[in-house]
């Protein structure tokens, strides 16, 4: 009879217990954090800043893995199927909450699979135009040009299922107007058409943005979450553009397997939670157009189910089927 996998699982669980009753057991040797994407990356980016200086709070190294593939699916499979001893954990992803709505075996379960540790990021998205072939300077002004031609906007994605993608799709079933999606094989090509006029809009970052924003090759209309940004403090939220409780919003953050000992989720916890609290992270942060959350394993536990229970109800009432 195949053995089943909760209770091995259990079984590594008690087996680690035993030496690693208190936080200080761990880690006794490098960790490492499987990113599911390319490195160089926005995630990566944020990853490994937080790796070296959570790895120095620790005393031990902590080393990025990356595995891509299947839009993040490939590395969290792995971690998913890892011995839950503390020395293999996921960053996990805003992705990572709706995977199996947009792919037909990604191989794992976010919330069956996994414990969530602590968010390493968060950045909101900005509603950019090019000037030269989308001459609005206001939400409001966005979205009668959309109303009254229909599927005339073309807007950039980094692809199916990423947070840009699905911005798209939250703003017309809010607004009710019809835009017409271009999926792009991740966001650095996408903003590249959009800035060489190819697309006409996309949902971006303030903080790979805000230059073109300056220089004028972009306009941006909004910021789709509940405070302006910093990089941008002229560029209103969709609430005070008049379309309220428009959120889109990426994150990073840090999960065990199920089955983790608690101290050492604890510890890792508290080792990310310092290093967020930096003044370096935190000036960090907002040049990349960030913020930084200080909160307990609880809070983000939380944060990442409502996340998922959003985005789950777009994608189904925007018709998106698995790949």
């Amino acid at each position: 009879m195949k053995p089943n996998r909760r209770a091995v699982l259990a079984g590594f669980s008690t087996v680690f217990a035993g030496r690693a009753t208190k936080a200080s057991d761990w880690p006794e040797k490098t960790v490492t954090w499987v990113l599911p994407f390319p490195a160089g990356g926005p995630s990566d980016g944020f990853a490994r800043v937080i790796a070296e200086l959570a790895g120095t709070e620790l005393g031990q190294t902590i080393v990025i893995d990356n595995r891509s593939g299947a839009g993040g699916s490939v590395g969290a499979a792995v971690v998913a199927n890892a011995r839950p001893d503390g020395y293999t954990m996921l960053v996990g992803f805003t992705g990572s909450t709706y995977a199996s709505l947009i792919y037909a075996n990604p191989g794992f379960d976010l919330a069956r699979d996994f414990t969530p540790i602590s968010a390493i990021d968060r950045v909101q998205a900005v509603l950019l135009v090019n000037p030269r072939r989308l001459d609005v300077s206001s939400l409001q002004q966005f979205l009668e040009a959309a109303r009254e031609k229909p599927d005339s906007i073309d807007m950039a994605s980094g692809g199916l299922g990423t947070v840009p993608h699905l911005a798209i799709e939250l703003l017309q079933i809010r607004a009710k107007v019809k835009l017409r999606h271009v999926p792009y094989r991740g966001g650095a090509p996408a903003l590249q058409d959009l800035l060489s006029g190819h697309v006409g809009a996309m949902f971006g970052t303030a903080g790979l943005a805000h230059g073109y924003v300056r220089g004028g090759q972009l306009r941006a209309l909004a910021v789709a979450g509940r405070r302006r940004e910093a990089l941008l403090p002229e560029v209103p939220t969709f609430d005070e553009a008049g379309l309220p409780d428009f959120r889109a919003i990426s994150w990073d953050g840090i999960f065990g397997p199920k089955a983790t000992p608690e101290p050492v989720l604890d510890r890792m916890h508290a080792a990310i939670q310092k290093v967020l609290g930096s003044d370096k992270v935190r000036q960090q942060w907002a040049e990349r157009g960030a913020r930084v959350e200080l909160e307990s394993r609880a809070d983000f536990a939380a944060f990442v189910a409502q996340d998922g229970a959003r985005w789950s109800a777009v994608i189904k009432a925007a018709g998106i089927r698995p790949e």
